[in-house]
């Protein structure tokens, strides 16, 4: 089991982060290495207590399938979904946003928390997965960084 925890400040108000936890918006950052695509089962525009999404897209030119159920979500402060791979793996992912101690900008802090569902999965994740998960959260989290501090600076 993995327990990885991050923090990535933003120089940016925390409603204008929020705005990109929202379904038409997270492919850009979250994923974009797999060229994801979300579908919001049921069809709604946004996120929602006990909705289920799937994730589409490949990794290494490997077909890949998430498929989520939404735990907790508040708008503009917190999204926390429940999530299954095609391969097996489970665990869950957060992200809380929220204003800068110092009131420069906002905090986001990252969970991702998962199980290998084999014993291969388990003793290659000790040695290998581990490390690409957490090498692919902080850039999830920096390309988030950079598309919300590039969306918010004035002409």
């Amino acid at each position: 089991m993995a327990d990885l925890q991050f923090e990535q400040f933003i120089k940016s108000s925390p409603a204008l982060v929020g705005a990109f936890f929202v379904p038409q918006r997270m492919p850009y950052w979250y994923g974009a290495e797999m060229e994801t695509t979300f579908e919001v089962l049921g069809g709604t525009s946004d996120f929602a207590n006990g909705q289920k999404i799937s994730i589409k897209g490949y990794l290494a030119g490997r077909p890949m399938t998430l498929t989520m159920v939404v735990s907790r979500y508040e708008y503009g402060k917190f999204l926390e979904w429940e999530f299954q791979d095609s391969y097996g793996v489970k665990g869950l992912q957060s992200w809380s946003i929220g204003a800068a101690p110092d009131g420069t900008g906002t905090l986001v802090k990252m969970v991702d928390r998962y199980t290998n569902a084999s014993g291969l999965g388990r003793v290659l994740d000790k040695i290998f997965t581990k490390y690409a998960v957490a090498k692919r959260d902080r850039y999830w989290l920096e390309k988030l960084k950079g598309m919300v501090e590039k969306s918010g600076k004035q002409p």
